[in-house]
């Protein structure tokens, strides 16, 4: 019968899609036809797209227009109060940071600042791998997870490469020697048996002179390596409010929630915040990746004091020759570079907290008007302007030494081609997500205006009793599970309502529970799926499934540490979580 079984439910899993997306509105449908308020609407709506969400039967952004249409027919919403959510100001934050992360990743800025960076740091295993995960995660921050590991990989897989092929002609060397007086009696023996010193000469045989146990190394430093990568990328990407898609959904709920926050989530409050956590969490990361495939042997590792291996010779100029390939910084990279410093700086110095930014000098009522949206689409255009080669001024009266050149001279446009063209942008900008996160924040505001949130926050009451650490700590954990096997975005994005009605029902600070919840929807570390960089990684074939759930396990534990650390600790001073603030006492329940 075991044997049938899977037979059996062939036909079933061939339907699954179909049944998912037409059953799940019918058996939930009693819901608002015996309940007709607006909460239980807004609910069924909410229940729906979670269920799409997680299964993705329906491509995630497509789902995400959901509120678009049934908010409005259900009378949840009017639909212009929907639509104006798909593309607000935290979105217009997200596509502002994403155009400027498109130009560096276009005139291949981050793979100079990559391999300069490994160049500094040098090639002892220890060092390498922390090189390419510094590397990663300071990129992450700034341009897409994907991106980030779609370059980072093949140079890995590179130096790696070279490494082992240096290390078997090193050894097929030392045994050269000692191989002289065999080879010498085989030979003797062609007349009997020619055919084994034919496949001699063909270097067959023996196939490989290195043990298995050089060899199992080997493979471990690989799944070591490519295993590093992809974790930095999901690791770095928290260290900032554009470096993934959970932390703009905090951002936008929490404007769209609590509309008075005093813009207490802004750029330079959550680098603040996220950055200390980050290192923290690279170390640890880095410390496990050492311990569990290459071993803690300090001298090995290190190399103190002792010179460079034939395979640290051969990585150290796979990255020089990579480096070669991409030539002096050009005039279009340095003109990005100096965008990107200046969006920075922007950013930081808006509102930094201590003093007061440029925003409140510059401009009257600045702060109440400027956001670190208009930086980022201020930098934005300057892109479409800027061109990528330097100008040439022709005088009126030029030389006619060469008719034919001045006359092409003349007639080229003054301005040349700018930093980015808009085709590449529309090519590289993931339109999805923008519009998973618009579908994010109509969910949030349409659960807030119906009563929805006050409702859940409302039966949440009980949940006093337990300390605040207590309960972050646990909805990290869940969150930190959660998101294995779902979107990132929609995980911030069904969690983060609920977590902020249970703040307001227990009395504790917003942030409290709404901050490691938005930091844990990042730590998918578990399986291929999970996230796209865990996916390129998987897919070069150096790991299995059951070496990155074993490496991944440990790696939740230690992000939900780092979290709940960063939170009762620094945390707490720097967003004031000791006390219930006034802004929180009402959300937009209008």
């Amino acid at each position: 019968m075991q044997k049938m079984a899977p037979t059996c439910l062939r036909p079933l899993l061939r339907y699954r899609s179909f049944a998912i997306l037409f059953f799940t509105p019918l058996l939930l449908l009693p819901l608002p036809v015996t309940v007709p308020t607006r909460e239980a609407k807004c609910a069924y709506i909410i229940i729906i797209m979670a269920v799409y969400w997680c299964t993705e039967v329906i491509p995630l952004a497509v789902t995400s227009l959901m509120p678009v249409v049934f908010f409005p027919l259900l009378g949840v919403q009017s639909s212009k109060s929907v639509c104006l959510q798909y593309l607000n100001d935290t979105n217009m934050l997200f596509v502002g940071g994403l155009i400027v992360a498109i130009s560096v990743e276009q005139w291949n800025l981050h793979k100079r600042i990559a391999l300069r960076v490994l160049l500094i740091l040098g090639v002892k295993p220890a060092l390498l791998m922390l090189g390419f995960m510094i590397v990663t995660a300071f990129l992450s921050m700034w341009i897409s997870n994907t991106a980030t590991t779609a370059m980072m990989v093949p140079i890995v897989q590179a130096v790696l490469e070279q490494m082992d092929n240096t290390e078997y002609d090193v050894t097929m060397m030392e045994q050269a020697t000692g191989q002289t007086n065999t080879v010498t009696e085989l030979q003797e023996k062609n007349v009997s048996d020619p055919t084994t010193v034919q496949v001699i000469s063909n270097g067959q045989v023996p196939d490989d002179p290195r043990s298995s146990e050089e060899k199992k190394m080997k493979k471990r430093i690989c799944k070591g390596m490519t295993l590093c990568v992809c974790y930095a990328a999901s690791i770095g990407g928290t260290a900032t409010l554009t470096g993934t898609g959970p932390n703009m959904v905090l951002k936008g709920q929490m404007n769209q929630l609590y509309p008075n926050n005093n813009d207490v989530v802004n750029f330079a409050s959550w680098f603040g915040f996220a950055f200390p956590n980050m290192i923290l969490m690279l170390v640890l990361a880095w410390l496990w990746l050492q311990c569990s495939f290459m071993g803690l042997n300090f001298k090995k590792s290190w190399g103190c004091g002792t010179e460079r291996t034939a395979k640290e010779k051969a990585a150290y100029n796979v990255l020089k020759a990579e480096m070669k390939k991409l030539g002096p910084i050009s005039y279009a990279e340095f003109n990005v570079l100096i965008m990107f410093v200046l969006l920075v700086l922007l950013w930081f110095s808006r509102h930094p907290g201590f003093v007061k930014g440029w925003a409140n000098r510059l401009f009257p009522d600045g702060e109440k008007y400027i956001t670190d949206s208009a930086p980022a689409v201020f930098i934005a255009l300057l892109l479409f302007i800027l061109p990528a080669t330097k100008p040439k001024f022709i005088g009126w009266n030029s030389s006619m030494s060469d008719p034919e050149q001045t006359e092409e001279d003349i007639k080229k446009p003054f301005l040349p081609a700018p930093l980015l063209d808009w085709n590449v942008v529309q090519r590289k900008m993931p339109w999805s997500i923008v519009l998973l996160l618009g579908g994010g924040f109509a969910l949030a505001d349409a659960s807030a205006n119906s009563g929805l949130s006050a409702w859940l926050g409302h039966q949440m009451t009980p949940l006093g009793s337990i300390p605040p650490w207590a309960i972050a700590t646990v909805l990290s954990l869940i969150i930190a599970v959660f998101t294995e096997c779902t979107s990132n975005v929609a995980t911030a994005t069904l969690f983060l309502p609920v977590f902020s009605s249970m703040a307001a029902s227990v009395k504790i600070h917003p942030l409290y529970v709404m901050l490691p919840g938005t930091l844990s929807a990042s730590f998918a570390f578990m399986l291929p799926v999970a996230t796209p960089p865990n996916a390129i990684v998987f897919s070069y074939g150096h790991i299995r499934v059951l070496d990155m759930v074993r490496s991944g396990i440990v790696m939740n534990i230690i992000g939900v540490f780092c979290v709940t650390l960063a939170i009762n600790t620094w945390g707490r001073p720097m967003f004031d979580l000791d006390t219930f603030p006034t802004w929180a006492n009402s959300t937009t329940n209008q």
